[in-house]
């Protein structure tokens, strides 16, 4: 069972390249093509109950007024005691080329005391960029991933209520400009720079339109669009990110202890160690006794502790790793020594301590 176990946690980060390869337009992305983040301030009604309290709330309750102030109403916020409103954040992402009139999904979440947004409407929320401009808005019916039933005494609460999403619940009011097409080049940025990869990248595009693309450095390619496709650039475009390459990889272990989860590169390599693994195990068992005195005697009723300590070491193996191993070779020496997923993540720090493990380690 231990076996299985870590064979599930050592998962293999990376596929074998000869057996696959990766497109380009999953390894890299345009320069400038790319989403906008958006946010915007609003309000939640229609709450059965379940909206902010304005003793705790107070921008709720003064949005609330300035709200119905704009509709002719005027309240004071201090008299508001209603229930079934909450203040939330809308966020959502502005794609590239989003035209005047198209929708986008946004995200509500609560950032009063709300204890749930189900069934609840978002009124009319501008949505903008980091520039301070408004590109969309938002407006509709909540959709919650959760729910909230409670009583007097007791309450049965299921995922997140207090997050909910409106599917193309905005409405784009501002295009982004953007110079595609404008130019004879556009710049291709790797997701993560690696010298090896852009030269391959490099390579392919060239193998089939001949001298096109130039590596600046290792995350950053230069394409210049061939004369046969000035007239569409879009077509061009498709083709290069269509193109497959087999990746190189960072020797690489990834660690996360506290799920105890191990993820180990396929380019791992260890040179010639040996590993003794003996688990030592220490039981404190606290057993206090009361002391009572004699009928009719002098003396205190008092507790005396009463301590026994107990210590197991097992006995140490040594397992001998030569040069060169592969990951199926590391797992199977792991196996055989019978450690547990977190003993596994001390000894490879240890091998890499040791110098024997040649990767990096990253812990979360």
């Amino acid at each position: 069972m231990r076996k299985g176990f870590l064979f599930f946690c050592c998962v293999l980060l990376f596929i074998p390249s000869l057996l696959f390869g990766a497109r380009i337009k999953d390894m890299a992305y345009v320069y400038g093509v790319r989403p906008n983040q958006l946010v915007g301030y609003g309000l939640v009604v229609g709450l059965n109950g379940t909206g902010d309290r304005i003793t705790n709330t107070l921008f709720m309750g003064q949005s609330l007024a300035n709200m119905l102030e704009k509709m002719g109403i005027k309240i004071d916020p201090r008299q508001n005691k209603v229930q079934n409103v909450a203040a939330v954040l809308v966020t959502a992402d502005l794609p590239p080329f989003a035209r005047r009139g198209s929708r986008i999904d946004v995200t509500v979440s609560s950032i009063g005391d709300a204890k749930s947004l189900g069934g609840g409407t978002l009124v009319m929320t501008p949505l903008r960029g980091a520039d301070g401009e408004v590109y969309a808005i938002a407006q509709g019916p909540l959709i919650v991933g959760g729910y909230l039933a409670q009583g007097a005494a007791a309450a049965v609460t299921k995922n997140h209520p207090t997050v909910a999403r409106i599917p193309n619940g905005a409405m784009v009011e501002r295009e982004l400009a953007h110079p595609f097409g404008r130019s004879e080049t556009f710049i291709i940025t790797l997701k993560s720079p690696d010298f090896t990869n852009a030269k391959k990248i490099v390579d392919a595009v060239n193998n089939i339109f001949e001298d096109v693309a130039e590596a600046k450095d290792g995350g950053t390619i230069s394409v210049r669009i061939p004369d046969a496709f000035r007239a569409n650039p879009v077509k061009f475009l498709s083709i290069v990110e269509n193109l497959e390459i087999n990746p190189d990889t960072y020797a690489k272990i990834v660690v996360d202890e506290k799920t105890g989860t191990i993820v180990i590169g396929e380019n791992v390599r260890i040179s010639t160690v040996a590993i003794s693994h003996g688990n030592i195990s220490i039981v404190v068992k606290e057993t206090p006794e009361v002391s009572q005195p004699m009928p009719f005697g002098r003396g205190e009723t008092a507790i005396v502790p009463r301590t026994e300590a107990k210590v197991e070491e097992e006995r140490g193996h040594f397992f001998v790793l030569k040069g060169g191993v592969t990951i199926k070779e590391l797992v199977d020496a792991l196996n055989a020594l019978g450690v547990s997923t977190r003993d596994v993540i001390v000894i490879l720090e240890a091998m890499k301590a040791a110098g024997a493990l040649h990767a990096e380690i990253e812990v979360l």
